[in-house]
């Protein structure tokens, strides 16, 4: 197992400057974390691009497919979405895309809101090769295999370590 610190700083300057190349991209902009790491990652976009909007954000536990397995989180927080979704531009941000089912869950809640005009997926990681439904990142900074892991501490100071599992002989 190693261990290796990445410069998250380096990687958020990455996605902001991704966003800004994107066709969608306005200063008007809707961006949308998803609690809790997506949360960090949308907070930290939101100041590098300077949006106008105030930043949203979802908390998916009771869209979540695995709730009658898992049960609920005991930390259940009210998502806050402080303007009209109904035809806008929004950007969905997550710290990493692994199964696409929390994004699922992110999408459904948006839709309980209202029909966007589109939702763009930025994420922090891809974790490449582990999906279990059809969805994939728009924007991302770092893409890694199924065997490695993330660990992402914040919101102050936000820091992230990458597990990689493999075993060498």
């Amino acid at each position: 197992m190693t261990n290796l610190n990445l410069d998250i700083q380096a990687l958020l300057d990455e996605l902001a400057d991704a966003i800004r190349q994107h066709p969608r991209f306005h200063p008007d902009i809707k961006l949308v974390g998803i609690r809790t790491g997506g949360e960090w990652i949308a907070h930290a976009l939101h100041q590098r691009l300077n949006l106008s909007q105030a930043l949203g954000v979802l908390d998916i536990s009771f869209y979540r497919d695995d709730f009658s397995k898992i049960g609920l989180h005991p930390a259940v927080q009210p998502s806050n979405i402080p303007w009209s979704v109904e035809n806008e531009t929004l950007f969905l941000v997550d710290d990493v895309l692994y199964t696409g089912r929390t994004t699922r869950a992110a999408m459904n809640e948006i839709f309980d809101y209202g029909r966007p005009a589109s939702i763009t997926l930025v994420t922090l990681v891809d974790r490449k090769g582990c999906r279990e439904l059809p969805i994939q990142p728009d924007i991302f900074a770092l893409q890694m295999q199924c065997h490695q892991t993330l660990k992402l501490t914040g919101p102050e100071p936000l820091t992230m370590t990458l597990v990689d599992h493999t075993e060498t002989a």
